[in-house]
């Protein structure tokens, strides 16, 4: 244990599973150790006192037998022998005859032993197995021929005893069941930090993980070819423990996130970059020749350093609206988003209207397939989507026809709108289809500005999209006569056409 920012003191999780573990497994070795015990104890006792009950019944009949029905009485001699024999199992033995007088007294041929036997009993009983009894007595009629002829009194240490042989089994049992409980709670605590490590393992790799990860992500002042020769973090998944492997998938998911936007923002930058220097280069060129005299301070100068402020400026703010566009929450969408109830439909037909002009000059067809498509969302933001779509299906689009279709994801009440833009263009590189939605990339890796904007449209379509909780794709055609961009759209106030 060590103190750290969370405490004083903690402890670890192997050493609190391994101390769980001991702890539970030597509880239910104990109790299971005390329950075989006591039964084996009734058990035994039962068996003891049958063994007793036997061993009485057998005394009379020894001792009946010594009845001579001629002379009408007991072998004295032989009872007494047989009697100080008795007294050395425990067993106290006076006979009467059939008039009720002693014919032989143990305790009065030897009382001392009788005494003795009878006190190493007890203390026997009450020091090893803690019984504490007493004298009992019982009696049992001697029969011969077809009469009583007298009577047998068995005195015994009480409710039960044992002789010698069954304490020293009894004893051996104990310990060997100590024993066993003592080697198996040992084996259990070995058990029991083997399991706790082989949990503990994956959660402090994945401990360790999440600590590289912060150490690594910490350090911006790192130039960015150190980032680059670092290697990734990654843990092993390869567990049977269904949640510890999707602990370490879950650690390496993050770390390939935060790799892949470590590289993003890189790329960002990079992209920012070579957007602005195109136009600052252009205006500090024509702002120093007209300070050197090259150039004249008149209009047609003047416009063409105004033109590319403009630009500058639209782009700083499309990076503006995308970045608060993709700050947004589920739980923050009714104020940035101002949403009214509107027909899409209508909304697409504004918006294709205003492109109408642009494709006759190209020679390109526009055409609608649309519906009655009501929907609650913000429509200024859902028709900057459009617009963006359209401006560039028109861009990569020579000729043919750009083709923009509202269906319903159901029947006849559908759970979303579904917005698609076909145009018969250039289409989309298969490699660059999983990225036309970044920020600031374009498929032309010349990244001239006559062939496209910066490539930010596409990222701020895909970003109000998601905003309304809808969803954004783009593919080729199958007969690579194009590209179709979907757009999914969810009837946020459960509107059904009617």
């Amino acid at each position: 244990m060590k103190g750290t920012r969370n405490g004083p003191f903690t402890i670890t999780l192997q050493n609190r599973l391994a101390l769980s573990y001991a702890l539970f497994i030597s509880l239910a070795l104990g109790l299971l150790t005390l329950v075989i015990n006591h039964l084996t104890g009734l058990i035994f006792n039962g068996l003891v006192k049958d063994n007793i009950a036997e061993k009485s019944g057998e005394i009379v009949r020894v001792i009946g037998d010594l009845y001579n029905p001629l002379g009408r009485s007991f072998d004295h001699a032989s009872v007494e022998a047989l009697g100080m024999h008795f007294v050395h199992e425990g067993y106290l033995v006076t006979v009467e005859d059939a008039g009720g007088d002693v014919v032989w007294n143990a305790r009065s041929c030897d009382m001392q032993e009788c005494v003795d036997v009878i006190s190493g009993i007890a203390s026997r009983m009450e020091a090893n197995f803690r019984v504490n009894g007493g004298i009992q007595k019982q009696r049992y009629p001697v029969y011969s021929g077809s009469g009583t002829v007298g009577t047998i009194i068995i005195e015994t240490y009480g409710p039960f005893f044992y002789s010698e042989t069954e304490t020293r089994f009894v004893t051996s049992i104990n310990r060997l069941l100590l024993m066993a409980t003592a080697v198996l709670t040992l084996f259990s605590i070995g058990i029991s930090v083997l399991l706790s490590r082989a949990i503990a393992r994956p959660v402090n790799k994945s401990a360790e993980a999440a600590r590289q990860l912060a150490k690594r992500f910490r350090r911006r002042e790192a130039p960015a070819a150190d980032h680059a020769r670092s290697p990734a973090v990654s843990i092993p998944d390869r567990y049977q423990t269904r949640e510890l492997a999707e602990l370490s998938r879950s650690i390496n998911a993050l770390a390939e996130e935060l790799e892949a936007g470590e590289r993003r923002q890189r790329q960002l930058i990079i992209d920012i970059a070579h957007e602005l220097r195109t136009p600052l280069a252009c205006l500090q060129g024509d702002i120093e020749a007209m300070i050197d005299g090259v150039y004249r301070p008149d209009r047609e100068h003047l416009e063409s350093c105004h033109e590319e402020i403009v630009r500058l400026t639209g782009l700083v703010q499309d990076l503006t609206t995308l970045t608060a566009l993709e700050g947004e929450g589920p739980s923050e969408l009714s104020k940035p988003l101002h949403k009214t109830g509107f027909d899409l439909a209508k909304l697409l037909q504004g918006t294709a209207d205003q492109f109408r002009a642009a494709a006759g000059e190209k020679g390109i067809a526009l055409n609608l397939r649309l519906r009655e498509s009501p929907v609650i969302a913000d429509y200024d933001r859902l028709k900057q989507v459009f617009i963006n779509l359209l401006a560039n299906a028109l861009t990569y689009t020579d000729r043919g026809s750009i083709t923009v279709t509202v269906e319903g994801a159901g029947d006849a009440s559908p759970a979303c709108w579904i917005v698609s833009v076909a145009d018969t263009g250039i289409g989309i590189p298969e490699g660059d289809l999983p990225r036309i939605f970044e920020r600031l990339y374009r498929s032309d890796k010349s990244r001239s500005r006559s062939t496209g904007g910066a490539g930010i449209g596409l990222a701020i379509a895909a970003a109000i999209v998601h905003a309304h909780g809808g969803t954004i794709g783009a593919e080729n055609r199958r007969d690579g006569s194009g590209s179709v961009f979907r757009v999914e759209l969810p009837l946020l106030s459960g509107i059904r056409p009617g």
